[in-house]
């Protein structure tokens, strides 16, 4: 669970500014229609899994986030329709024909996600955020973006008019937030659908007034770190600006979770390089790493990674190209003085940072953009990609909640891809449009 901090993130007259909206949710809500047409957050979904959630039903809220742009019979091949035009389309299409419908009150919509077995669940409210003035700490980033994910995002944003899947907040505790959860949870819920992977979500639909009055003020008590959607959040802030809005302050759909019990929890994100050997990716790091062979044993590559990645309190990486490991430790003068010396401790000491900085750039000579680092969220894609790239995957454990809140405090950016935020809410589940 993301830690708390003995100081909140921001001030109150900095805290989250959230209020109701009036959603857009498909209009047929049985566990198992939810389930076919919804779809997890588009930076998860392969091509191959885009493919088969689209092939799961006609409806799927896949063909918004990941739309495929139809391309002419020229020899340009350049798109008839783009990608960003043809999800604006789609929308259109699923409004007038009633598959989605849009709310006629203003609401705010707990969510919650109960992890398969049984286990303590993770709770937040889905509202609109008030995307922060300039200078204003009320929503911290942790994380680098990539301009052009950005921009693929803002088009999207911009064609739809609408908000398709929430970012993810981590805000200050704030005990009548907690409370008017566990009440409001005591009611039937609105909706509920089990995904693919058994974890349990369930959303409750709140118009009453004197309830969101009062989450609402509790909620601008706290301030909050992006814990997932850093680039539909510099999305969301594109956007307003070539909007040239005026005074009226634009939104962004978020779930706000609390940091400690009832929030999130941190998983790694790993690294695959392509077209890089082994052999040739040890010998470069043994000039600023040591360097020692993992032996597999009989239960495989696999097992040594995952004992690895489960015993804390130590630094380093592995490298692994599928049959063979390798783990990195104790760098050298030459590697710790790629890391950039001005910034804070708090970045300085990441692994993350030292693979990027001293690994990555350093060593192996790869810049940071997404055909030369590729990234892999669980250690079995890693492998997988490796492999199919010929190429080796770089393991990294994960930051610590208390590392990832520091870094924001401090006003830093972990490197692309840092964190792995889990559990995560369900795309496609509930929709806000823009306009009012």
């Amino acid at each position: 669970m993301l830690e708390s901090s003995p100081s909140r993130l921001s001030a109150p007259a900095t805290g989250l500014d959230v209020r109701p909206f009036r959603a857009l949710t498909y209009r047929q809500q049985d566990p198992e229609h939810l389930a076919r047409v919804s779809s997890p957050a588009y930076d998860l979904v392969t091509p191959a899994g885009r493919d088969r959630l689209a092939g799961t039903d006609p409806h799927n809220v896949v063909r918004l986030i990941l739309p495929v742009a139809e391309h002419g019979a020229d020899r340009t091949g350049d798109p008839v329709v783009s990608s960003a035009e043809l999800a604006a389309a789609t929308l259109r299409r699923w409004q007038e024909e009633g598959v989605l419908v849009r709310d006629e009150k203003p609401a705010l919509w707990l969510y919650e996600m109960r992890p398969p077995g049984g286990g303590a669940p993770t709770v937040g409210w889905l509202g609109a955020v008030a995307l922060p003035s300039p200078g204003s700490s009320a929503v911290l980033p942790h994380e680098d973006t990539y301009p052009v994910a950005v921009e693929g995002r803002r088009a999207l944003l911009a064609a739809t008019g609408t908000d398709l899947e929430p970012i993810v907040l981590a805000h200050d505790p704030e005990p009548e937030v907690a409370g008017l959860s566990e009440t409001v949870r005591e009611g039937q819920p609105t909706m509920t659908v089990r995904d693919a992977d058994g974890v349990g979500h369930r959303l409750w639909r709140v118009t009453d007034r004197p309830v969101l009055d009062r989450l609402t003020a509790a909620l601008a008590r706290t301030g909050a770190v992006i814990a997932d959607g850093h680039h539909r959040f510099a999305a969301a802030r594109a956007n307003e600006r070539l909007r040239a809005s005026g005074s009226r302050q634009d939104r962004v759909l978020a779930l706000l979770t609390p940091m400690g019990p009832g929030g999130l929890r941190v998983d790694p994100i790993h690294r695959v390089v392509p077209e890089l050997d082994l052999d040739a990716a040890v010998r470069a790091a043994a000039t600023g790493f040591q360097v020692m062979e993992v032996p597999t044993g009989g239960a495989g590559t696999d097992d040594a990674v995952h004992r690895w990645l489960a015993t804390p309190g130590e630094h380093g990486f592995l490298v692994t190209d599928g049959a063979r490991v390798v783990r990195l430790t104790d760098p050298s003068g030459d590697v710790l003085a790629a890391v950039p010396s001005e910034a804070p401790p708090a970045w300085r000491g990441l692994d993350v940072v030292l693979a990027h900085h001293g690994l990555l750039d350093l060593l192996w000579r790869r810049p940071d953009d997404p055909d030369s680092v590729l990234i892999a969220h669980s250690v079995e894609e890693a492998l997988r990609l490796a492999a199919d790239r010929a190429g080796v995957a770089l393991l990294l454990r994960a930051p610590s909640p208390s590392d990832v809140a520091a870094v924001a405090r401090a006003g830093a950016r972990m490197p692309r891809k840092s964190t792995l935020f889990v559990p995560k809410p369900r795309t496609g589940l509930v929709l806000r449009p823009l306009t009012d």
